[in-house]
């Protein structure tokens, strides 16, 4: 498994939505993922099927691991495409990013290059409007799932990184689908907190959802 420079989260990193979903393609159905170390970019990984359980490894240190997910979660509700957009205009990483060049949510990147998702606060949470690019892949369902659960939590004074997602995709939408993805906090304990995301199509139908844990930086210095 190689992930592919494009798609990098932090710098030089993998965007954690996008590894969890190539990593959950070696699995049928829902997954749940969890991110060992930073992925990795350009470099090939091995990927080791036990049971129901994958591994991908470098070097023989475990990157993430992925296990089937009952997808028990309640997504967040719609929100329309409209209020989405109005809502992106006050995306707080256009003030402040601590990752601008994020293939998903990062307002360095230019439309076609990155997913350019800028989910800002609505009524319970956060929401994005989602115009579906033309190379759209399983993998980048779960990378739109991934950024606005780490926008629904509070990021001023302490930025988080993902620590574990779990998805369900139910269909993925067609190239310029303009799609919303919606987030909101579901708790905290310590340095986790905790999210829900879930996309919507067109129509308003649920397309994917997902869970995730988010780990707080110890050091943003």
């Amino acid at each position: 498994m190689i992930i592919p420079a494009r798609f990098n989260g932090p710098p030089e990193t993998g965007n954690g939505g996008y590894t969890s979903g190539l990593v959950a393609s070696y699995l049928d159905g829902p997954a749940v993922v969890t991110l060992r170390r930073p992925p990795p970019l350009d470099v090939e990984l091995d990927v080791r099927r036990a049971d129901s359980t994958i591994e991908v490894t470098r070097d023989g240190s475990l990157i993430a691991s992925a296990v089937p997910w009952p997808a028990l979660e309640v997504p967040p509700p719609a929100v329309s495409y409209v209020d989405a957009v109005r809502a992106s205009l006050g995306y707080p990483g256009f003030a402040a990013h601590p990752f601008p060049s994020c293939f998903v949510c990062g307002p360095d990147r230019n439309p076609g290059d990155g997913l350019r998702l800028f989910a800002g606060p609505t009524r319970g949470g956060v929401a994005a409007p989602w115009v579906v690019p033309p190379d759209v892949t399983p993998a980048m369902v779960w990378a739109a799932l991934d950024c606005p659960g780490g926008w629904a939590v509070p990021t001023e004074a302490r930025p988080y990184v993902l620590g574990r997602i779990a998805a369900r995709v139910l269909t993925v939408p067609a190239p310029g689908d303009e799609c919303v993805v919606v987030g909101e906090m579901r708790g905290e304990n310590g340095r986790k907190a905790y999210s829900a995301t879930a996309l919507y199509g067109p129509e308003g139908d649920l397309l994917a959802h997902a869970a995730s844990t988010w780990i707080a930086f110890r050091d943003l210095g």
